[in-house]
């Protein structure tokens, strides 16, 4: 890198949602994911007793290190974001079958989002943050729940959720309490706080 130069920036990750998100808020990154198996180390810290939160930390910061020890001069992002419902954690449905059963659950009920991020440079660990949404579902009818399912498109099973607040998913819902980054699945503020902080960004 030349005196002056910004670090690289990459987002350690495949979704489509987060790197959007970087990108609308003028951000040039790189997607590079991070191939982490999320459900095995998932299943192990739950055997163990671990909170949603941590879990979600502990995925963020794996996923940006893997990434960083590749691209020792790059700025890497890595996130991930939890669902708990009285202790249950749910992660993004496979079908329209499973988000049925998915939003059956959740149904009349208020679950929590666990957005966490961490950045990382040459595997070291600058910064990290985690946010929590709170989110109560209306005792929606089996009709609604029917026409939702029907209306809504395949991208509502990129969400670990299985809906989009910006569209129909938003008739899912009697209360929200959180910042609609998190709930969208990165602590967005923050993360451009910090990287304002460190150069990457214009301050």
């Amino acid at each position: 890198m030349t005196p002056g130069q910004r670090k690289p920036i990459i987002l350690a990750s495949a979704s489509r949602s987060r790197a959007s998100l970087l990108q609308q808020a003028g951000l040039a990154i790189d997607c590079v994911p991070a191939g982490v198996d999320e459900e095995e180390i998932k299943l192990a810290m739950q055997a163990e007793g671990t909170s949603a939160g941590t879990v979600a930390d502990t995925l963020a910061a794996l996923k940006a290190e893997r990434i960083s020890l590749r691209n020792p001069e790059a700025l890497v992002i890595g996130a991930d974001q939890m669902l708990d419902c009285d202790g249950r954690w749910f992660d993004k449905p496979e079908d329209k079958a499973a988000l049925r059963d998915h939003l059956t659950a959740l149904r009349g009920k208020t679950h929590h989002l666990l957005a966490a991020v961490c950045v990382t440079q040459n595997g070291t660990r600058l910064w990290s943050h985690r946010e929590t949404a709170s989110l109560t579902m209306r005792p929606f009818s089996d009709t609604f729940l029917e026409t939702y399912l029907t209306t809504c498109g395949d991208a509502v099973l990129d969400s670990v959720g299985g809906y989009r607040l910006e569209e129909m998913g938003s008739q899912l819902f009697d209360r929200i309490d959180g910042d609609y980054f998190t709930i969208l699945g990165l602590p967005l503020l923050p993360l451009l706080t910090f990287l304002r902080q460190n150069g990457a960004l214009d301050s």
